[in-house]
């Protein structure tokens, strides 16, 4: 049985992500469907918008998606299951199909939205979160990066807000969302059922005058403005800094709550991944989203299989943290290396170097 639901109604293709015990947690099956649904619908003339959204235990909404299905990296890596390239693949492909599909698609991003559900998320031409929305790429916090174009809609975030939210993989509210240009309207979650109802509730309007009629109505709710309570003035002077170390030294300068709470987070994170990541961003805040891809395709290759440091399954780093968070569940990852420190660039370096041939990368044809 699918974790994807879908219909056509109206004018408008409805995807319910159906998996509610795993919070939407993205299957590579889900991948799957999910993908050959919007290829369908993309060629249809009879769909004229596309609208997701997530399901809890007691039905629609109150979650969208948790992210990737991490217990399947988990086992996956260690078997050294092809199961697990197939899933990156071919959802990195998903992101990019979302992020150019030509019809509007309208993201209810209800509940958790982290890692995997942003992925497929803020592609939307409307990304709708309520006050319960809780949005984030915590993915340091498992020795990964923020992938599924992480590193391109991160990078395009006010001043240096993506390589703070990247690195401390800090969780947004929905209102925050907006305000870092992650989301663009915010909505009473008691009514997002009812917004969800009038797309296809008259049928003697077109699908295009429906979603006029929907950004009027959230128009009319979103906030101007919303400072978030992490958000320190001092963001900018730190995470702007060109090294982890810099970054480091600058909040130690800080001499602040904030600041110390910031080292407290960065201390946590895997040290190794956090030089990736810093370099990821940098990087990908001069890429076009197909570029991007590729290269959080290659970061995630050797993030399993990082042959020029002689670590793969248990001894990855990705393992190691998955194994901490939810598999043991003992919160203590032994992160190799062990310190921000001791981390040098010859570790950092060969995780941007692809290990495809250019016209062999398996999404080599993304345009």
């Amino acid at each position: 049985m699918s974790d994807i639901r879908s219909e056509i109604k109206a004018g408008m293709g409805l995807i319910t992500l159906d998996r509610p015990r795993a919070l939407n947690a993205l299957s590579l099956d889900m991948v799957r469907d999910l993908y050959a649904v919007l290829i369908d619908w993309r060629d249809n003339p009879a769909v004229e918008a596309v609208a997701i959204r997530g399901s809890n235990k007691e039905g629609p909404f109150g979650a969208f998606c948790a992210g990737g299905d991490i217990r399947f990296f988990h086992s996956a890596g260690i078997a050294n299951d092809q199961a697990l390239e197939d899933f990156f693949t071919e959802e990195y492909r998903l992101n990019h199909l979302i992020f150019t599909f030509p019809k509007p698609y309208i993201a209810f991003m209800d509940g958790i939205v982290m890692g995997g559900g942003m992925g497929i998320s803020q592609g939307a031409s409307i990304r709708i979160v309520t006050e319960r929305s809780k949005l984030a790429m915590p993915e340091t916090t498992i020795g990964l990066f923020p992938d599924v174009g992480g590193g391109y809609f991160l990078s395009r975030c006010t001043g240096a807000s993506g390589e703070y939210l990247a690195l401390t993989g800090q969780v947004m509210v929905g209102a925050d969302a907006i305000t870092l240009g992650l989301a663009d309207n915010l909505a009473d979650s008691a009514y997002i059922g009812t917004l969800w109802d009038d797309l296809t509730s008259d049928p003697t309007l077109s699908a295009t005058e429906r979603l006029q009629v929907l950004e009027e109505r959230l128009e009319a709710s979103t906030p101007v403005y919303h400072q978030p309570d992490w958000m320190d003035s001092a963001i900018d002077s730190c995470f702007a800094k060109p090294s982890v170390a810099d970054i480091l030294q600058a909040l130690q300068e800080q001499n602040s709550p904030w600041a110390d709470a910031c080292i407290k987070t960065l201390r946590q994170r895997s040290p190794l991944m956090l030089h990736v990541v810093l370099e990821q961003i940098h990087r990908a805040r001069h890429m076009t989203l197909a570029d991007d891809l590729r290269m959080e395709r290659d970061l995630v290759r050797h993030c399993f299989y990082t042959e020029h440091l002689g670590r793969s399954g248990v001894t990855s780093e990705t393992i190691e943290g998955i194994r901490a968070l939810a598999i043991d569940k003992d919160h203590s990852p032994k992160w190799n290396p062990e310190t921000i420190e001791t981390v040098e660039t010859d570790m950092v370096a060969p995780f941007f170097v692809s290990p495809w041939a250019s016209q062999q990368h398996p999404l080599a044809d993304l345009d």
